[in-house]
């Protein structure tokens, strides 16, 4: 196996991974903190780093039917939500190409 970067993200207040500590987002990059992801509250980011995507899938969910990712922490591999790919309704077109992280999945340091 090869060298695993991590990227490190500036400022006091930083979205971490709550299994192994690593970054990964900003609360900057937030984009709502109205969603629900598989157990309990999410927030939709519009960027995250240190993570993995897995392999595309269509999955119905509470707004209708997505092409999705999950997204694994690049560190230690703990399943933290997914991506949007793809948005079958014209009103949810916003949520392409941006990120739920699953709040009980982080940690909040700062």
């Amino acid at each position: 196996m090869g060298l695993l970067f991590v990227e490190s993200l500036p400022g006091p207040k930083v979205f971490k991974c709550k299994f192994c500590g690593v970054d990964s987002a900003s609360p900057d990059a937030i984009v709502s903190k109205e969603f629900r992801g598989r157990h309990g509250r999410a927030y939709l980011f519009d960027s995250v780093v240190n993570v993995s995507l897995g392999p595309r899938e269509d999955r119905l969910l509470m707004t209708g039917l997505h092409t999705v990712n999950d997204i694994y922490c690049s560190c230690c591999q703990r399943l933290l939500g997914w991506r949007y790919e793809k948005a079958y309704s014209e009103d949810q077109k916003y949520k392409e190409g941006k990120y739920i992280l699953e709040k009980h999945m982080m940690l909040k340091e700062g």
